[in-house]
C-alpha cells in the first residue's frame, strides 16, 4: 500500500513529511510492532493504513483502536477528526467505553462506526454477544496502543485473547502494537502472537539530570519536601511543568506542600485516580487550555494523552522502573525534534543513588522489565464462560484458538480442560451446587446450562480486582459535592471528626451514609492521618542490581553527590558495604537490643515477606525477635538475642518450607484467592441492581476458600492462588534472586548504628501522622543518629 496524493498533500499543508516509519508500517503485511518514541507521531502510524484503505469509503466495522485508558480514547478521537474532517474521508469514528451511555453501546451492535475506540473490557463483552460474528465480519485492523502497559498485567492477557477470537471471526486480520518504551522487544512481539517489530529512530536524546536542590536529601522518608523551594522554583522558570510522584498518598501530600511555598500564587493542579472523575476532567481541560502552570500527578497521566505545552517533568521519589522513568520523560516537548526536559527529585538518601543509576540506564537505553509468564487461567476460565454467552462452541477449536494468543502459546490440553471443567462444574468439592454448574456438552458442543447466566456473567467481565471503593462527598449539609474514593478499609478505620487528605484539601469525616463517606471542610492544615492508602512500587531488579554494584564500587563512586560519598566512606570504615554477588548483613546492639540488617536490595514487598520468615525462624531459635522493619533496599529486625549465624538463616530450601506454611494459614492468600476467584468468575462482585460490598465479597470467599482447603486441596482455584502469591503478592521470586545472585554472605558486627542502617532505625515505630511537631521530632533522631554513626 503507497499513500495516496490526497495524504501527500495534508502532510504538505501542515509543514509536514511522513516518517519514515509510518510509510513502512503503511506497507506492512502482516502483525507488526511500532516501537516510535513520545511524539514521534506513532499513533497516525498505526491508524494511517485504516485512512488509507477507507478512502473511498467502507462497510461496518474496519478497525479496532484498543487503549488502556478511557481518557485514551477520547484524546485520539479528537485528534483523529483532524484528518479525517480535512481530508473529507467518508469515515465514522465513535468510542465505547464504560462512559458510553446504554443507548449508544446498542446502536453500535447493530450499525457499528468504521473506527470503533474502545478497552480491553469492552472489547471482551463485545465478543460475548451473540451478534459478534456479525459485528466483526468486516475487520481488517486492530491497533493496540501503549501495548507495553497492557501487556504487565492480565489485562494483556485479556486482550491477547479477544484479539485471538477476533481472527477466528474475521481471518486475515492485522494487528499492529504501538508502544515508546520496550524493555525487550522480541519478547513483547511474541505476546502479540508473533509480530515483525519495526523501530523508528529514537530521536534526540533526552535532557535529564537530578535537580540541583539548596538542602541534601534527609537519610529517610518518602516526600521529598526538603526540595519544595527548588521545584517551585523550576516550576516558575517553565511555561507547563508535570510533577510525577508514585503514590496517591505522596500526591496529596506533595500538592500540599506546593501550596504552603508558592508566594506568588502559581495555578497548580492536582491529578489522580482516586479523584473524582469530574475533578481530574476540570484539571485535564485547565492543562490543555494552557490554564496551569504545574500539575502534581500519578500515573493516571502517565500514557500518551498530549496535555497542552509540557515543557518539563519533574519526578518526585526514585521512579524505580527504567521503563517508567522514560514514559514520564515523553510527557514533556511532545515532538519528535525536540529533546524531553525533565529532572529527578530523589526523597532520601538512598534514591540518590537510585536516581544516578536510573539516569545512566536512560542514557545508554537500557530499558528494566519483568518476563512476561504464561497466561493466568483465571483469565481463561472468565474467557470461556464469554465465549460461551456469544454461543455454542467446539472444544477443540476453542483450544487452538487460545494457542493463538501470545500468552498461551504454551497452554497444555490438561490445563485448558481443567478450566472447562471448572467452568462447567465448578470442581469436585462443588459439583453439587447448581449456582456453579455454568456449562453443558451436547453433541460435541458445549453450552450456557441456563442462558439466563449470560447477563451475571457481561456484569462481571475484567481482571481489575482493585480494592473495593467508597465514595467520598461534603456532607448534605454542605452541599454533597464529590470529592473522589478512598479504599474501604481506610473508611472502616476512620472515627467522626478524624481528618485526613483528599484532593488537596483536608477534610474531617463525619459518617458513613449508604457507602459513601461523607466529609466536612475543617480548618485544621495538617492533617491527623496523612492519606488513604496508596500503591507502593518496587524498583525493577536491573535497577536494584545497580544500586547494590555502585555502592560496592568505590571507583565508581565519583559520579555520586559528596555527601553521599561520605556517607558510603564512614559505612566502609565502620562495616561492610554492599556489593555485587555477596548478601551484606549486620549485627550491632543499640540500647538493650540487638538490631540485625541485611540489604538484599529486592524491593520493600520481598523484605516483608522475608521479615516475617526470618522472624519465625528466630522464635523458633530463642532469639526473641521483637519487630522488624523493611525498605526497598534493606530489612532491619530487632531482638533480645544477636543473630550470630545469618547464614543459616537465609538458607534457600528453609525459607521456602517457611513460606509454604505461612501461606497457607496466612489471610493474604485468602485475598488472593477472592481476586482469583472474581476474574475466574466463581465470585460475582456485581449483581442485578446492587453491588456487593468489599466486606460481603470477602465474607463469601473466605467462606469458599476454606472449603476447598478441606475437601478440595488441589482445586484449579487454589493452584492458581499459590502459584500467584508466591510470585506477586509476597515476592518470593525476589528472595530467591536475592539469595541466587548474592551467593556470599558478609556479616559484620560493628560496635553500634551504621551509616548505611541509620535510615532503617528511623523507621521503626514512624505512623502516618504529619505535623511540625514530627518533623521536629525527626530532625533531632536524624542528628543523633548521625552522631551515634560517625556522620556529625
Amino acid at each position: 500500500m503507497t499513500l495516496p496524493e490526497r495524504f501527500i498533500d495534508w502532510f504538505a499543508s501542515r509543514g509536514w513529511q511522513p516518517h519514515p516509519h509510518q510509510l513502512a508500517l503503511l506497507a506492512a503485511t502482516r502483525d507488526t510492532l511500532l516501537i516510535a518514541p513520545t511524539g514521534g507521531g506513532k499513533t497516525l502510524a498505526g491508524f494511517l493504513p485504516s485512512l488509507v484503505d477507507m478512502a473511498e469509503g467502507a462497510e461496518g466495522l474496519h478497525t479496532l483502536y484498543l487503549s488502556p485508558l478511557k481518557a485514551l480514547t477520547a484524546d485520539i478521537a479528537r485528534n483523529l477528526a483532524a484528518p479525517v474532517a480535512e481530508m473529507r474521508l467518508p469515515i465514522r469514528i465513535e468510542d465505547r467505553t464504560g462512559d458510553t451511555s446504554s443507548a449508544k453501546r446498542a446502536r453500535q451492535r447493530v450499525d457499528p462506526p468504521n473506527i470503533l475506540l474502545t478497552t480491553p473490557e469492552s472489547l471482551a463483552l463485545m465478543t460475548s454477544y451473540p451478534e459478534a460474528p456479525k459485528i466483526f465480519a468486516n475487520l481488517k485492523r486492530v491497533v493496540v496502543d501503549e501495548i507495553h502497559a497492557l501487556a504487565d498485567s492480565k489485562r494483556g492477557d485479556q486482550t491477547m485473547l479477544g484479539i485471538a477470537r477476533l481472527k477466528t471471526l474475521a481471518p486475515g486480520l492485522i494487528v499492529t502494537g504501538l508502544s515508546a518504551t520496550v524493555s525487550d522487544p522480541e519478547a513483547l512481539a511474541q505476546f502479540m502472537g508473533g509480530a515483525e517489530v519495526l523501530r523508528a529512530d529514537p530521536g534526540p536524546a533526552p535532557d535529564i539530570a537530578l535537580l540541583p536542590t539548596r538542602a541534601t536529601a534527609p537519610w529517610a522518608g518518602g516526600n521529598a519536601h526538603y526540595a519544595v523551594p527548588d521545584v517551585m522554583e523550576a516550576v516558575a522558570k517553565a511555561r507547563m511543568t508535570l510533577i510525577f510522584v508514585n503514590t496517591r498518598a505522596q500526591a496529596e501530600l506533595f500538592f500540599q506542600a506546593l501550596w504552603e511555598n508558592n508566594p506568588d500564587n502559581l495555578p497548580i493542579g492536582l491529578h489522580h485516580g482516586s479523584l473524582s472523575r469530574e475533578a481530574r476532567q476540570r484539571v485535564e481541560q485547565a492543562m490543555a487550555e494552557g490554564a496551569l502552570r504545574a500539575v502534581v500527578c500519578t500515573g493516571s497521566l502517565d500514557l500518551g494523552i498530549d496535555w497542552g505545552d509540557v515543557d518539563l517533568v519533574l519526578q518526585v521519589g526514585a521512579p524505580k522502573l527504567v521503563t517508567r522513568l522514560v514514559q514520564r520523560i515523553g510527557r514533556s516537548n511532545h515532538r519528535y525534534d525536540a529533546p524531553s526536559c525533565a529532572r529527578l527529585v530523589p526523597a532520601n538518601r538512598f534514591e540518590v543513588i537510585e536516581s544516578v543509576v536510573a539516569l545512566e540506564a536512560v542514557a545508554a537505553g537500557n530499558l528494566d522489565g519483568q518476563p512476561h509468564g504464561p497466561g493466568p487461567l483465571d483469565v481463561l476460565c472468565q474467557h470461556i464462560l464469554l465465549t460461551a454467552c456469544a454461543g455454542p462452541f467446539e472444544a477443540d477449536s476453542l483450544f487452538e484458538e487460545f494457542r493463538n494468543a501470545g500468552p498461551y502459546r504454551a497452554l497444555t490440553r490438561a490445563e485448558f480442560d481443567a478450566c472447562l471443567d471448572f467452568c462447567a462444574t465448578g470442581g469436585y468439592a462443588l459439583k453439587a451446587y447448581d449456582r456453579w454448574q455454568r456449562l453443558m456438552e451436547r453433541k460435541g458442543l458445549w453450552y450456557l446450562r441456563d442462558p439466563r447466566a449470560a447477563k451475571l456473567i457481561r456484569m462481571n467481565i475484567g481482571t481489575i480486582t482493585d480494592p473495593e471503593q467508597l465514595n467520598v462527598r461534603m456532607a448534605r449539609s454542605r452541599g454533597g459535592a464529590p470529592l473522589g474514593t478512598v479504599e474501604e478499609s481506610f473508611a472502616a478505620s476512620l472515627e467522626p471528626g478524624d481528618t485526613f487528605l483528599i484532593g488537596g484539601r483536608v477534610v474531617a469525616f463525619e459518617r458513613l451514609r449508604e457507602m459513601i463517606v461523607e466529609v466536612a471542610n475543617t480548618p485544621r492544615k495538617q492533617p491527623r492521618i496523612a492519606v488513604f492508602s496508596g500503591v507502593k512500587m518496587a524498583s525493577s531488579l536491573q535497577v536494584s542490581h545497580q544500586v547494590q554494584a555502585l555502592i560496592g564500587d568505590p571507583s565508581q563512586w565519583a559520579k555520586l553527590p559528596e555527601d553521599i560519598r561520605d556517607w558510603l566512606e564512614t559505612q566502609r570504615r565502620l562495616s561492610v558495604l554492599p556489593r555485587a554477588g555477596v548478601l551484606a548483613c549486620e549485627t550491632f546492639p543499640r540500647g538493650d537490643r540487638w538490631h540485625f540488617t541485611i540489604y538484599g536490595f529486592a524491593g520493600r514487598n520481598a523484605h516483608q515477606t522475608l521479615g516475617l520468615l526470618l522472624t519465625r525462624q528466630m522464635e523458633a531459635l530463642g532469639l526473641g525477635p521483637l519487630g522488624f522493619v523493611p525498605t526497598d533496599y534493606a530489612l532491619m529486625i530487632w531482638s533480645v538475642d544477636p543473630v550470630e549465624d545469618a547464614a543459616a538463616l537465609l538458607n534457600a530450601d528453609s525459607l521456602r518450607e517457611g513460606l509454604d506454611g505461612w501461606l497457607a494459614g496466612n489471610s493474604l492468600i485468602k485475598r488472593t484467592f477472592r481476586s482469583v476467584a472474581t476474574i475466574a468468575g466463581l465470585m460475582q462482585r456485581n449483581l442485578p441492581g446492587q453491588r456487593r460490598s468489599g466486606k460481603q465479597a470477602t465474607f463469601s470467599s473466605d467462606i469458599i476458600h476454606d472449603t476447598l482447603r478441606r475437601h478440595d486441596p488441589d482445586h484449579l482455584l487454589l493452584r492458581i492462588t499459590r502459584d500467584e502469591a508466591r510470585r506477586g503478592l509476597v515476592d518470593f521470586d525476589r528472595i530467591e534472586d536475592m539469595l541466587r545472585t548474592n551467593p556470599t554472605i558478609d556479616h559484620a558486627h560493628p560496635p553500634h548504628v551504621t551509616p548505611l542502617s541509620a535510615p532503617l532505625v528511623m523507621e521503626i515505630g514512624r505512623v502516618s501522622v504529619e505535623g511540625e511537631g514530627r518533623e521536629r521530632m525527626m530532625a533531632r533522631e536524624a542528628e543523633a543518629l548521625m552522631r551515634e554513626a560517625g556522620l556529625a
